[in-house]
């Protein structure tokens, strides 16, 4: 499928997806938002892709933040409906059956962040900012910024960040908690698809269990976690993965997993 906002590149099983709108520092409206459920649909139903690494073009924003232009004309409902949309995407990314690394470039604000926060990790460049400045506008982020990010760095970091509005350098997401590592900006995109080659030469049915396992984990007991963690363990020694990977580690091999 073509998209006006997005470009994909696929190569051996790792696609690159760029929102690719630099002009406007990759800001998010209604098309980009409907053009990444379409294309993260399509890449999760697409077998030959292990590992999603998502950036945004140009070396200025990874996404800046929403169409401030396109939201200050909606109504009270229609907002709402934007936020329903925005929080759809964000549950599609969290819920693949494979991995997505957020490569941010550059601005994450608004949107963008509760974008990089729906990744599964995220790695930045030393020149990436974060932030929530929605409460200077009047408003909260909606994309589920506020439950994602609580969750992650807990409720005294995450309130000081959206009461204020404040934008944070990469190196204090770093020691904060909200990313993993941060690389120069001319690493940054070679050591996210390095980190997902790795992912991708895994089991992938390993990979998506695990996903599942964390994923759902959070929104359950401890102990009825680690029960949904045994009853996935458990389905996977009925896969083809589970055999030929403890097969080829007992012949000393590289293991050829098949996704079955």
């Amino acid at each position: 499928m073509n998209y006006n906002n997005l470009l994909v590149e696929t190569t051996d099983g790792i696609t690159t997806l760029t929102v690719n709108r630099p002009q406007v520092l990759n800001a998010l409206n209604g098309d980009v938002v409907r053009e990444l459920e379409c294309a993260l649909y399509e890449l999760d139903l697409d077998v030959t892709v292990k590992a999603v690494v998502l950036t945004g073009a140009g070396d200025k924003a990874f996404v800046a933040g929403a169409d401030i232009k396109e939201m200050s004309e909606i109504s009270s409902f229609d907002a709402l409906s934007f936020a329903r949309r925005g929080q759809s995407l964000m549950k599609l990314i969290n819920k693949m059956g494979k991995p997505v690394i957020a490569a941010v470039n550059g601005y994450a604000l608004g949107g963008g962040l509760e974008l990089a926060l729906a990744c599964d990790f995220i790695y930045a460049s030393e020149k990436a900012k974060f932030g929530f400045p929605e409460v200077g506008l009047g408003v909260i982020p909606g994309f589920g910024g506020t439950q994602n990010l609580a969750r992650l760095i807990g409720p005294n970091k995450a309130n000081e960040l959206v009461f204020s509005g404040r934008i944070i350098s990469a190196s204090k997401a770093l020691s904060w908690g909200i990313v993993n590592e941060v690389f120069q900006a001319d690493e940054l995109l070679p050591k996210a698809l390095e980190t997902a080659r790795e992912i991708a030469s895994k089991g992938s049915l390993g990979v998506a269990s695990a996903k599942d396992a964390i994923v759902n984990g959070m929104n359950m007991s401890k102990e009825d976690g680690f029960r949904y963690e045994a009853a996935l363990f458990g389905v996977l020694f009925a896969t083809g993965d589970q055999r030929e990977g403890m097969g080829a580690f007992l012949e000393k091999r590289a293991a050829q997993f098949k996704g079955n």
